[in-house]
């Protein structure tokens, strides 16, 4: 089969032919029907060695859809023929985490060497995919793989994150999105869908401020030396009860410090790099700072519920598995609006 790899340090992926999968005992193969590119792959891929710890080769794709193909020995819960996505956080189901469906968080997939599909175990940027336990599947019904698999990180992602700020997002409240590319243009209609926050997006790039604008954003900054008094001047100087960082780098997080409220929390999703200090002096009387990580498989069935109602959509750039490399090289270059997504079998 097909499948597009991370072969050595500092190169750039490629599509290589290598020996179609079987499934072992409880697994599940699928033959995808979307794979979605993500910044956390081009930040892998930009590790010098000694930080490098995914493996080589490493097929890249950990937000994957397909078709169930076939079925290891002891496998339950679907069947052959189904549409599924993938929930890509694995643990090792039994942890006090897991067992609530937050595998994001176990506390034992370290140890295990238990390691995401794309970030780590073999991902989706393939023909065929293997998948560890059917828990690890969401039914998608009459969703279409192509528009919703980057759901299963881009609105998974945000949506763990806002849910997890909900007392904070109120009638009246204000919520800042930094960052309005492949999450953040998500994360604007999930805080439109399920809270009454007035909505404020910053980003550099214009075309990025009127998809958001778009997609329902109340006020568009660009995301400079003015965004803070910006900020503050839109809340009458009171600053933002909630303020996401989807971009993570130390220009952002230092707006995200200084336009958030007293009592307010800062999420801290985007891997730019960047670093915030929290403390008296500071932050914000109040304020907290948080790096939440994915989201549990609860969340991602809520987020392919708030898809099924139109509440989210994602916009997407589509190519083929021979088109992935370029894709990878306009996702750095900043040049993707919305998100890419690889249809490994586009002729069905």
């Amino acid at each position: 089969m097909r499948a597009l790899q991370y072969r050595s340090i500092g190169s750039a992926p490629e599509v290589v032919e290598i020996p179609t999968p079987e499934p072992g005992p409880g697994q599940v193969r699928l033959k995808v029907t979307a794979a979605g590119l993500c910044h956390s792959d081009t930040f892998l891929m930009g590790l010098p060695a000694e930080q490098y710890i995914y493996g080589l080769p490493l097929t890249l794709g950990h937000e994957g859809a397909g078709i169930v193909d076939k079925l290891g020995d002891g496998a339950t819960g679907v069947a052959v023929g189904d549409s599924v996505a993938v929930y890509g956080p694995w643990g090792c189901g039994h942890c006090h985490a897991c067992s609530e469906g937050r595998e994001n968080y176990c506390t034992n997939a370290g140890a295990l060497g238990i390691a995401p599909p794309g970030l780590g175990a073999p991902g989706a940027m393939a023909d065929y995919l293997i998948v560890d336990d059917s828990r690890h599947l969401i039914p998608l019904d009459d969703l279409d793989p192509v528009d919703t698999v980057s759901l299963t990180d881009a609105g998974l992602t945000p949506y763990h994150a806002i849910v997890s700020c909900l007392d904070r997002l109120y009638p009246g409240s204000t919520a800042v999105v930094i960052g309005a590319g492949g999450l953040g243009h998500v994360a604007i209609q999930i805080l439109r869908a399920i809270t009454s926050a007035r909505i404020v997006a910053l980003d550099i790039d214009e075309d990025k401020l009127a998809l958001a604008r778009e997609v329902g954003a109340d006020l568009t900054f660009p995301s400079n030396t003015d965004a803070v008094a910006a900020i503050r001047n839109a809340t009458g100087g009171v600053g933002a009860q909630v303020v996401f960082d989807f971009v993570g780098t130390q220009p952002t997080l230092d707006i995200a410090q200084q336009s958030v409220a007293m009592d307010g929390k800062i999420q801290i999703v985007g891997i730019g790099g960047g670093v915030l200090p929290t403390g008296f002096f500071s932050t914000p009387f109040g304020a907290s700072v948080q790096a939440p990580y994915w989201g549990s498989r609860s969340e991602l069935i809520e987020v392919f519920d708030l898809a099924r109602r139109g509440f989210v959509k994602v916009h997407v750039e589509r190519f083929t598995l021979e088109e992935a490399p370029h894709a990878y090289e306009r996702l750095h270059a900043g040049t993707i609006s919305g998100r890419a997504v690889v249809v490994p079998h586009a002729e069905g």
